[in-house]
């Protein structure tokens, strides 16, 4: 089935031209609002970093709007609609860019990180700004950078991105953190956090200070296309944002990403989670995509996963400040379903955590190995301990998955070297390889240890014994 284009337009006297190739639609997404200001929270960013002291490159603007192109394709085109397979699609997208001769060597390394992240195909194509367009950014002075930040960092709202901010800090570095806002079950809970981290750190006109863009597209990408709501490519953006800060640091800087190494990693938890059905969002492949990025188009920051060879628990227990961490890790938030809990009449709004899920699972174990059971503050909407679990129903289907995966690897580390090359390549990481297999393996028997004693079942199975 042929695929769909979206195309940046930046203005009324801009005029994108149809991107080559057998398409099914090519459709406009409007960039530029009133006042020659970029929408859907591109222009506020850069509001809000030159308030901050940050003047990010016209190159950095560009890596902004080529994700927020990324993410209208990824959320506005539904993939059992637009798909052969109900999930493969093909998506193309046009990016009005500063300098396209600096970005064209780029194309190749773009479409091949978003193909491994979101398992689309994807089309590229980048063009000159119209005229009038070539300076988003008004500087200051030459040379004169009023910001004190010495590094950017991620900062979702989760466990570990809680962990890593509070370790920076800890440490005397004062990076500027970045955050996705995305649906409001996580944004609350993403800003209440981090105040309690500006409450604990901040030291006379020093305090940490945060960059957070909220993006979301109403446009349809076609007449009778609904939304996707799987969103492999948020990672993109949120990368995206953060390398566009970078860029305006004035020097050479580090992107924290700050993830553990059972979920960088990500191996599949049985056969037919292959590809992205396994999301890939910190992967090494994929970040080490990222430094190929930011070197080719110019910008002079890394990806650094300072956590790549650490479990979720394990990052608890080495935390620089337990005390704070005890204080807030309950309301950081991990759950991969956050707003169904406001479905739920019985948890009235207070659960934020499904339970079930393969974050919550990793939190939960991740927890109980660092302070013991009965000790995690999270409030979930299931008990996995409390009842059996059907294989069948929503609430059983990742725990059985996970004590699978578990009784699969045995506890063997030559099984852990294997099964740690099934999510990507790993050519890059050879010298790593023994980290990635010990990480992968001490993870799987943190959850492991917490689903030792919890009981699944298949109806099916019970079904056919009791016919």
């Amino acid at each position: 089935m042929p695929g769909y284009v979206l195309k940046g337009h930046m203005g009324p006297g801009d005029l994108p031209p149809d991107l080559e190739g057998l398409w099914h639609a090519q459709r406009r997404i409007d960039l530029l609002g009133g006042n020659r200001t970029l929408r859907y929270g591109v222009g506020t960013a850069i509001r809000s970093l030159r308030r901050l002291g940050v003047y990010p490159s016209e190159i950095g603007v560009d890596m902004l709007v080529l994700a927020a192109m990324v993410h209208a394709a990824d959320t506005r085109v539904n993939r059992v609609q637009t798909s052969q397979d109900a999930w493969t699609r093909e998506l193309g997208i046009g990016v009005p860019v500063s300098d396209p001769d600096r970005w064209a060597p780029a194309r190749p390394i773009i479409e091949g990180m978003l193909r491994f992240l979101t398992g689309d195909h994807w089309t590229v194509a980048f063009r000159h700004r119209p005229e009038g367009m070539a300076d988003f950014i008004r500087r200051p002075v030459d040379g004169l950078h009023a910001h004190r930040f010495d590094g950017v960092a991620l900062f979702s709202g989760g466990l570990d991105s809680l962990i890593g901010a509070i370790d920076r800090l800890e440490e005397g570095l004062f990076p500027l953190f970045v955050s996705h806002g995305g649906e409001g079950a996580v944004s609350r809970p993403q800003r209440d956090l981090f105040l309690d981290l500006v409450s604990s750190y901040a030291r006379g006109d020093r305090e940490p200070r945060r960059l957070r863009i909220g993006m979301t597209f109403s446009e349809e990408a076609a007449p009778g296309i609904g939304r996707e709501d799987t969103t492999r490519g948020r990672s993109f953006l949120f990368i995206a944002l953060a390398a566009m800060a970078g860029s305006g640091l004035g020097r050479r800087f580090s992107l924290d990403v700050p993830e553990n190494g059972l979920i960088a990693l990500n191996v599949p938890l049985d056969p037919v989670r292959l590809g992205s059905l396994s999301t890939r969002t910190t992967h090494p492949y994929y970040l080490h995509r990222w430094d190929d990025l930011l070197a080719t188009v110019g910008i002079d920051g890394r990806i650094v996963n300072p956590y790549w060879d650490k479990t979720k628990g394990e990052m608890m227990e080495g935390c620089r400040n337990p005390g704070l961490l005890r204080q807030t890790a309950g309301a950081s938030l991990s759950c991969a379903h956050p707003s169904a809990g406001r479905w739920d009449k019985s948890a009235a709004g207070r659960l934020s955590h499904c339970g079930y899920c393969v974050p919550c699972i990793i939190r939960q174990a991740a927890f109980e190995r660092a302070w013991g059971r009965g000790a995690d503050p999270t409030g979930y909407r299931i008990n996995i301990h409390g009842s059996r679990l059907s294989t069948t129903a929503a609430e059983g289907k990742q725990v059985r998955a996970f004590q699978y995966a578990v009784a699969r690897l045995g506890g063997r580390a030559d099984r852990a070297r294997l099964f740690v090359h099934k999510p990507g390549p790993l050519l890059e990481d050879i010298d790593r390889l023994a980290g990635l297999a010990g990480v992968y393996l001490r993870g799987m028997n943190e959850v492991g240890e917490l689903l030792r004693d919890v009981e699944t079942f298949s109806r099916a199975a019970e079904a056919e014994i009791l016919a």
